[in-house]
């Protein structure tokens, strides 16, 4: 049977700096992000299955999103823990803000890499991750393919 691929999207707001960076971006900000994840697999042939005809249900892959990504980063503040925005990152936590501390820079590409690692770890057996789109403005955005890596 086909191979096919299945594609949903995702969207949240998320804050970042960016430590040591020559530019506006070194200043605290937020963007709208868009996140498109798609996945690769062959529909289920076994018509008593319940998911008969489905490479996987689109609602089985937002559960995995939404928990590993959607759920942690929407209206959150995120900042490298190995700069010195980890004494900003205790400032905000302190007055009651949701900041995520990473090991990488936020940039989209970064970003990105940590979105694959997350999903790949939950998809089952017979479906791999094809592809994630991150985009950060109307104009902006990082991809990552499992072909490339």
């Amino acid at each position: 049977m086909s191979k096919i691929r299945i594609t949903k999207q995702f969207s949240f707001e998320t804050g970042h700096a960016l430590y040591g960076y020559d530019g506006k971006c070194r200043n605290v900000h937020g963007h709208s992000y868009k996140l498109s994840v798609t996945v690769i697999g062959t529909p289920i042939d076994d018509n008593n299955h319940v998911k008969y005809g489905m490479v996987i249900d689109f609602g089985d892959l937002k559960k995995i999103v939404k928990e590993d990504i959607v759920d942690v980063f929407d209206h959150a503040t995120v900042f490298n823990k190995n700069t010195p925005h980890v004494e900003l990152a205790k400032e905000l936590q302190d007055r009651d803000h949701n900041v995520l501390l990473v090991d990488y820079q936020p940039t989209s590409e970064m970003m990105v890499i940590d979105f694959a690692e997350k999903i790949k770890k939950r998809l089952p057996n017979n479906i791999q991750l094809h592809s994630l789109k991150l985009q950060e403005t109307a104009t902006s955005y990082a991809e990552w393919y499992a072909a490339d890596n």
